[in-house]
């Protein structure tokens, strides 16, 4: 079983959702997507970074090291589209 990897990250342990039960206005909404936006991206990085450091090395957690920085990568692109619409689209 593969142990937690601490990546300093605030949120990474303990969740959102305690501090997301408030009735909230556009303006902190779009905050807090924008912060967790950032978030994602410091997370893509310390994957990318830890596959990079693994590589052929230690197979089994430089593939764990590559799902969760596409997951995150995703998760990104996810809240792109929602914090600015079309930002991915492909033209034609």
């Amino acid at each position: 079983m593969a142990t937690p990897v601490e990546t300093g990250h605030a949120g990474a342990r303990e969740g959102y959702w305690h501090g997301m039960t408030d009735v909230v206005d556009s303006d902190e909404l779009l905050r807090r997507l924008q912060r967790a936006r950032a978030c994602a991206q410091q997370e893509e990085r310390v994957w990318r970074d830890r596959r990079e450091d693994l590589g052929a090395a230690d197979p089994d957690p430089a593939r764990d090291a590559v799902v969760r920085a596409l997951a995150y990568e995703t998760v990104v692109r996810v809240l792109d589209e929602i914090l600015t619409p079309g930002k991915h689209d492909e033209p034609g």
